[in-house]
């Protein structure tokens, strides 16, 4: 907390110009990922399912800015306010916009409960992710990050190659979904590189406010987070696991860091 309240002290009326022109290209960002497949699947051109796939893999790709802020407080407001939208985006919504996101992604496992559960937990694990963070550990944000890519890309990635390719079946009874080898390797691999690349760019190459890392530091944290990943995913409900799979994996490899 103290971090945070170092960077408040120090914010000039130039940081605040800085990091609002960055609110508004995240704003303007999260609309448009939004907007185009929702527009698109009412005119049939695609289906719901790429729909939302589009706007689950696009629109949490806005995290990459996240450490550009100077007060990275405006992170939580965005990830807040759509975490608030997506629960408000039902069958029976009283705002036409939120029932028409609803029609156009939501899948036929969130028909009971007439509003979109995956989205609604995708959102809330950035929220809590990036809370968390932002007024604990201001200088260290590449560890949500990385636990949100591997959701994003890692998890995604797994899911269409285990269906298409998937022959070698792992099954738990209690989680109620059913995984497959080669989706969990691919999930491995996608985690690594993605982690990779965000602990050597925001931790090494361009650390920009953020607490530097050697590249030893940078493989290690790497193949820890995306064995743990790989390993909360084999385990985690198909339902639940855009909420348990993030949370889980980042403070599994931060709690390391700190070791």
């Amino acid at each position: 907390m103290s971090a945070l309240i170092d960077i408040i002290r120090t914010y000039t009326t130039a940081d605040f110009l800085h990091d609002l022109a960055l609110v508004g290209f995240a704003y303007g960002y999260i609309l448009l990922t939004i907007l185009i497949p929702v527009f698109l699947e009412k005119k049939n051109i695609i289906s719901k399912y790429i729909a939302r796939k589009s706007i689950h893999f696009f629109t949490g790709l806005v995290v990459l800015i996240v450490p550009f802020f100077i007060l990275p407080l405006y992170a939580v407001v965005i990830a807040l306010s759509l975490t608030i939208t997506v629960y408000f985006s039902a069958r029976h919504s009283s705002v036409k916009q939120l029932q028409e996101l609803y029609e156009a992604i939501g899948e036929e496992a969130e028909e009971k409960a007439g509003r979109l559960q995956g989205p609604f937990y995708y959102s809330l694990s950035i929220t809590l992710l990036f809370t968390i963070f932002v007024f604990f550990a201001p200088y260290q944000l590449y560890f949500p990050i990385c636990g949100i890519l591997i959701m994003i890309i890692s998890d995604s990635l797994a899911s269409v190659v285990g269906k298409k390719y998937g022959r070698i079946k792992i099954a738990f009874s209690y989680t109620g979904s059913q995984r497959t080898l080669e989706g969990s390797l691919t999930f491995f691999i996608t985690a690594f590189l993605l982690c990779y690349g965000a602990f050597y760019y925001y931790g090494l190459f361009n650390p920009n406010n953020q607490k530097i890392l050697t590249l030893d530091l940078v493989l290690i944290y790497s193949l820890l987070t995306a064995l743990a990943g790989t390993i909360f995913e084999l385990f985690s409900p198909s339902t639940t696991d855009d909420l348990t799979v993030p949370l889980a994996t980042t403070a599994m490899i931060y709690l390391l860091a700190l070791l």
